[in-house]
């Protein structure tokens, strides 16, 4: 007799991907870019109600320093660096009410008092709840969901896990977006690199394009990870989108950074910057690819342009500018620009790039960046880091390290491609022991070159990383055959999503004529 077969194990998926499936099919008919809003705001509601509820018991309790407390006094939760919430707002009384056809009505009531009741965080709740495209059942059913996060833990343990599913959620839903999720979110693997390669210890980290708040957050989680101290580094941000500063407000909020020096006013970093005497340790940025409407020709004398007037019809090389205007005389700087700024001569571009390799010793490594990395542009990339210090005894002064990375990364699906920690940990490895003059370092056929600015002088000032690193070595065992097969198919496959998505929307256009 045949011995049955053992059943295979089941992978049990992450919570944050359980919940994700659940709160996406609940979405229903509502937009992606208007739901992320209701989940996202539940999720903080969440997290602030844990924690008060937390110091509530102690308070209750008495025990220790704390006998005569009083639970419903603000002032004690302010000492502790809590939001107070009101009686009306507590997660304990919206979870009763969950099923009341006037869920909504209660939820913006929350939103509302919690504003009142704590002024950092007046203008940034979502008040979207008793709009009539959100029906009460699905709310409730988001409620119920949101609810067993973190259900019963301690308010670290609390904030750990709901900021890592408010995170989780900001990337699936900027990939549910597409284009206009690019807005508000840098991709995880990028800002990680990026942090990678800076190291953010101590100081004051600056972002003035700061989205929702992703650079921040990942400082902070490198400095605890690496066993540093997270009070040792400060956060000062800028934001011109006020749907995005909001997003950024209770996403650091969430993660227990102080966001008091994020602020947003719609003229923007160049009309009117927030931080105009900041001098930052570090800046870590992901400005607008090509920003055509940055308002130049209102700025042409200004102060931070240093190295040249940058054009009026993009502003890439004001953004460097703007970002080196702001560091600190040993600071540095890592930020995202497209490709094309390497090479651009149009509108004394390429005078201003020579300024800033000759003149001002200012560029320290440029990193090429895979395909397909972000999600509202397929227009290729690049790392740029600068560095204040190169002229006071830099090992390296007289070079700039260029990496090739564009062969790295995976497809996570067939429009985007992320790199993985094994990348991220070569690309930042490379970087540190070139920086630091280390004597293992070694230039890499097609990966890495470390390069005399006399020979990027000879190429015209030029920094595509592929001019100065070379092909690598071929494999012998290259099967064209093989490779060609790979990419019919995965081009068949992609034309098989696409025809499939254009009948979908064409099926919903006729639906909404009809």
């Amino acid at each position: 007799m045949a011995r049955p077969k053992a059943d295979k194990p089941v992978k049990e998926e992450r919570l944050e991907i359980q919940l994700w499936k659940a709160a996406d099919k609940l979405r229903k008919n509502i937009d992606a870019a208007e739901y992320k809003h209701v989940v996202l705001g539940l999720i903080f509601l969440k997290y602030i109600s844990d924690s008060f509820e937390a110091l509530y018991a102690r308070l209750q309790a008495g025990e220790g320093e704390l006998a005569g407390a009083d639970p419903e006094d603000k002032d004690e939760y302010k000492a502790e660096n809590v939001f107070f919430v009101p009686q009306a707002a507590r997660w304990s009384f919206l979870v009763a009410m969950a099923k009341q056809p006037d869920i909504g009505i209660h939820v913006d009531a929350a939103m509302d008092a919690i504003e009142r009741e704590n002024p950092s965080l007046k203008g940034v709740l979502p008040k979207v709840y008793a709009r009539q495209n959100l029906d009460p059942a699905s709310l409730g059913g988001l409620i119920d969901l949101v609810g067993n996060i973190a259900l019963g833990d301690a308010k670290a343990r609390s904030r750990d896990v709901l900021g890592h599913v408010f995170e989780y959620f900001l990337g699936e839903f900027a990939l549910a977006e597409g284009k206009q999720g690019g807005q508000f979110y840098t991709p995880r693997s990028i800002v990680e690199l990026l942090v990678a390669m800076l190291e953010p210890y101590k100081g004051r980290v600056f972002d003035p394009c700061c989205g929702s708040g992703g650079m921040f957050v990942q400082s902070e989680r490198f400095v605890e990870e690496h066993q540093g101290r997270v009070n040792d580094i400060s956060i000062y941000g800028q934001e011109s989108n006020q749907t995005t500063w909001r997003l950024a407000k209770m996403n650091l909020a969430i993660r227990g950074i102080d966001s008091s020096q994020v602020k947003w006013n719609n003229e923007g970093s160049f009309l009117n910057d927030a931080h105009k005497d900041l001098r930052a340790d570090f800046v870590i940025a992901n400005p607008p690819f090509n920003d055509s409407d940055w308002s130049g020709e209102l700025l042409r004398g200004d102060g931070r342009w240093q190295y040249g007037a940058p054009p009026t019809g993009s502003a890439n090389f004001a953004w460097l500018q703007h970002f080196a205007f702001h560091l600190k005389p040993d600071g540095r700087a890592g930020v995202v620009l497209a490709k094309g700024a390497l090479t651009s001569k149009s509108s004394g571009e390429g005078d201003i790039r020579k300024a800033m390799i000759e003149g001002g010793n200012l560029i320290d490594c440029i990193v090429n960046l895979p395909a397909k990395l972000f999600l509202n542009t397929q227009i290729p990339a690049a790392l740029w880091f600068l560095n204040r210090a190169r002229s006071n005894g830099h090992p390296r002064q007289g070079e700039i390290l260029f990496i090739d990375a564009r062969n790295l990364g995976h497809l996570i699906n067939r429009r985007t491609r992320e790199l993985s920690h094994a990348d991220i940990a070569r690309i930042a490895a490379t970087y540190h022991r070139w920086r630091t003059g280390a004597a293992e370092y070694a230039d890499e056929k097609g990966f890495c070159a470390a390069v005399p600015l006399a020979r990027v002088a000879e190429l015209d000032y030029v920094l595509t990383p592929g001019r100065y690193v070379g092909l690598p070595e071929e494999e012998d065992d290259f099967n064209f055959a093989e490779r060609f097969a790979a990419l019919k198919a995965e081009f068949e496959a992609q034309l098989k999503e696409d025809t499939a998505l254009n009948q979908a929307i064409t099926e919903n256009l006729a639906r909404v004529k009809a």
